[in-house]
């Protein structure tokens, strides 16, 4: 029996909707400027380059329904995302075969110190104090692919006090869920509990203490977060 010197962190896990049952999370990874209308309000060009990635780590998720506003920043953005879990993975896997990965769909916010993630940008350097801050990405339960299917379209909206702040339907993301999986699996070995952040629409903006945000997608429910 192996003797850990310290105690063993607990296993990060999502609901899965209807059921007991946990999902553990191995991995987060978020693709950047996936539709082309917030691509050119963070003032980049949308054309179809080869899309790219940052990390948050798996403890940064959190289902609670709220988020702490962050040390050391004063202004916080909502981008909201769907969320793709992988029940298997690999390396160079086809787009054809992508799909045949994946366990389910979820909701979920990347939350984002903007005014940190600004000055990394401008210094070259990594954004990770901007992004994977504690509790910075609130999710839902996920739904399996036996229940929603593989949905590669429908409406992405988030409120913020009632008033629609982003919305968009999913068939605009630049890069689909396949071709994500496909062109990440070149670059890292993919495996079972490796989750994706598939991109934020156009619309994000500042939270402050005492927002509720409303998330909803087609077919995946509701995701009610208070900033506290």
């Amino acid at each position: 029996m192996t003797e850990y010197v310290i105690e063993t962190p607990p296993v990060v896990a999502l609901p899965v909707a209807g059921t007991t049952a946990q999902f553990p999370v191995r991995r987060v990874y978020c693709i950047g400027r996936n539709y082309a209308a917030h691509a050119i309000e963070m003032g980049h060009d949308p054309d179809r380059e080869d899309p790219f990635f940052f990390q948050k780590n798996p403890d940064n998720l959190d289902t609670s329904g709220t988020f702490p506003y962050p040390t050391k920043s004063s202004d916080v953005h909502h981008e909201a995302e769907m969320l793709v879990a992988l029940k298997s993975g690999g390396t160079d896997i086809p787009v054809d075969d992508a799909l045949d990965h994946v366990f389910g769909y979820g909701l979920s916010l990347d939350m984002t110190r903007r005014d940190l993630q600004g000055i990394q940008k401008k210094m070259g350097r990594p954004w990770e104090i901007g992004k994977a801050f504690e509790l910075s990405g609130p999710c839902g339960p996920l739904h399996p692919v036996s229940e929603v299917g593989h949905p590669d379209h429908g409406r992405l909206e988030l409120q913020v006090n009632g008033e629609v702040r982003q919305e968009a339907d999913l068939n605009q993301m630049i890069w689909k869920v396949p071709e994500m999986i496909s062109y990440l699996s070149e670059y890292f070995e993919l495996a079972a509990g490796d989750v994706i952040m598939s991109g934020t629409p156009s619309g994000v903006a500042a939270v402050e203490k005492g927002d509720v945000m409303r998330l909803t997608i087609d077919g995946l429910g509701v995701l009610d977060v208070t900033v506290n």
